[in-house]
């Protein structure tokens, strides 16, 4: 699952008109330009796939003043804007309303008293999440035409020849002097599942919402997982979570993964089975049949429980959408669908050592595996034009910040404690921690959402701050912060000197920035 925030999507796409470098009209299927503009080519960058990546790399095409195609797949947008991130948040937020206003305990602390069952619109919620998916979608394609960039609606492929694409639909072949490869990602389904995206469905189907279960197994316990676990349990579902390693929410930092329990597992009906896959996955029929899930123990094989529910999600993750691209035929070897990049972009020929750069070739999102997240893909994608320009640049991934939409959201960015830990000992420093809580922030109990932390981690020989982790009300704003301080190398002793507004939440991150040197927060 990816996470970006549409209203930076619908910002970039409203005002993109305002900064084109000179607004041009073009078809969808061919090109107005002059071939000699380009050189011996139809255009300066073409790029396969209209993701959030393709996009992002496509604007700052335009800025550069390059001529730029876009294969769109007939799917501007991608995984993020039609079936991941934006519609996700629609879900979150509806199904959050209804959990706000259910919880009349908690809103009888504010002096609050609802009166009566509170119902909702099944229908309504999930076209709550299409038409906002639409709306953005819309924006980004009509940012693309007033930029001038000429949308090609078939998947682009490689046709084994350096600087062509190939209209797999119509087999018209363009040509590029670089060429950027964004196809994003799929869901993963393992072996033995059956998906019928009716009673077994990915995240995909589950973004439809067709139905909300009484229970539902959801197979996975990261990212994906928890946010419909959020979703669903709101919505009055019972959830169980099946996963094949040892912890649940075996990505996050341990520490925010123990609060995330308590606060978004064992208050709400939800429980899970660890250390087991689910091998075999058969669909119902809705009031019929259940659907049944045979588990075996994730060491030994064998089997150990067959669970019958009204529904499952397959949460299991997501693999590269690069099949039949034409790889292959380019020399272009993948693991595990993978593409091998370097820190500029640049495609390998083969992972590990040996690998030789393509030519003129880059990759950026998903299909590259360095950081499967929608806003990670955008910055991926300006760094290849910056490349493309002769401007030598890199990704700094420790600086990208992730975050997960549950209520409290949980946010990231840098390594888990675990990881940091590792990181010093292997490269020769200390690690310090500071942690700075809701539970004494003024802004936090107005708002009666006292629980949750934040967790600094730095190196104490530089001060430089190395990750943070935070669990609590808006996470996933407070973050930026942090992300900045990473990316610019600002330290705990610079931080802990920057004033923070009274009474906000970020005054949590003051505390565990003071708390880094010795001081004390209000």
């Amino acid at each position: 699952m990816k996470f970006f925030v549409a209203s930076t999507l619908l910002l970039l796409a409203a005002s993109a008109s305002a900064f084109a470098p000179t607004p041009l009209l073009r078809t969808t299927t061919t090109t107005s330009l002059d071939a000699s503009k380009c050189g011996n080519y139809d255009f300066d960058v073409i790029i396969v796939g209209c993701g959030v990546g393709g996009h992002g790399a496509a604007l700052h095409s335009r800025a550069q003043e390059l001529t730029t195609a876009v294969f769109s797949g007939k799917d501007v947008g991608g995984t993020c804007v039609n079936r991941g991130c934006v519609p996700s948040k629609a879900l979150l937020a509806a199904s959050g309303r209804v959990r706000e206003m259910q919880a009349s305990s908690h809103l009888k602390e504010f002096g609050i008293t609802v009166e009566g069952e509170v119902k909702y619109d099944r229908e309504g919620v999930a076209n709550h999440a299409k038409q906002l998916a639409n709306r953005v979608k819309g924006n980004l394609e009509g940012s693309l035409v007033a930029l001038g960039v000429d949308i090609v609606d078939g998947r682009g492929v490689l046709t084994g020849k350096p600087h062509e694409v190939k209209d797999e639909s119509s087999g018209k072949v363009w040509t590029a002097k670089d060429i950027i490869l964004a196809p994003g990602s799929i869901p993963f389904v393992p072996p033995g599942v059956t998906v019928d995206e009716q009673t077994v469905y990915t995240s995909d189907g589950a973004l439809e919402l067709k139905s909300v279960p009484e229970w539902v197994a959801i197979i996975g316990s990261g990212y994906i997982g928890l946010e419909f676990s959020d979703v669903y349990t709101a919505l009055g579902s019972e959830v169980t979570f099946i996963e094949a390693l040892p912890n649940i929410m075996p990505t996050f930092d341990r520490e925010i993964a123990k609060q995330a329990e308590r606060l978004l597992i064992r208050e709400r009906p939800i429980d899970y089975r660890t250390g087991v896959f689910a091998s075999e996955v058969t669909p119902g029929i809705p009031g019929v049949k259940p659907v049944t899930i045979k588990m075996i123990d994730a060491k030994t094989k064998e089997h150990v429980e067959t669970l019958e529910v009204d529904a499952a999600m397959v949460a299991t993750g997501r693999v590269p959408n690069t099949a039949k691209m034409g790889l292959e035929e380019t020399g272009i070897e993948t693991q595990r669908g993978f593409i091998a990049v370097d820190e500029k972009m640049r495609v390998l020929t083969k992972h590990g050592d040996g690998g030789e750069v393509v030519p003129n070739v880059y990759c950026i999102g998903d299909a590259n595996g360095k950081m499967m997240l929608a806003h990670a893909a955008s910055a991926q994608g300006i760094s290849a034009i910056e490349n493309i320009c002769g401007r030598e640049h890199e990704v700094n991934h420790d600086a990208i910040p992730a975050a997960c939409f549950t209520h409290p959201e949980i946010a990231m960015v840098g390594p888990t404690e675990e990881q940091a830990i590792e990181r010093a000992a292997k490269e020769g420093w200390t690690l310090g921690k500071s942690q700075g809580s809701f539970r004494a922030n003024s802004k936090a109990l107005a708002e009666l959402e006292g629980n949750g932390m934040a967790k600094v981690l730095y190196n104490k020989e530089t001060g430089k701050v190395v990750a943070v982790h935070i669990i609590g009300i808006h996470a996933a704003d407070l973050i930026q912060e942090c992300a900045n301080a990473v990316a610019a190398g600002t330290t705990v002793q610079e931080l802990s000197m920057m004033v923070h507004t009274h009474p906000t939440l970020c005054e949590v991150l003051d505390e565990a920035f003071k708390g880094a040197v010795g001081m004390s927060a209000h």
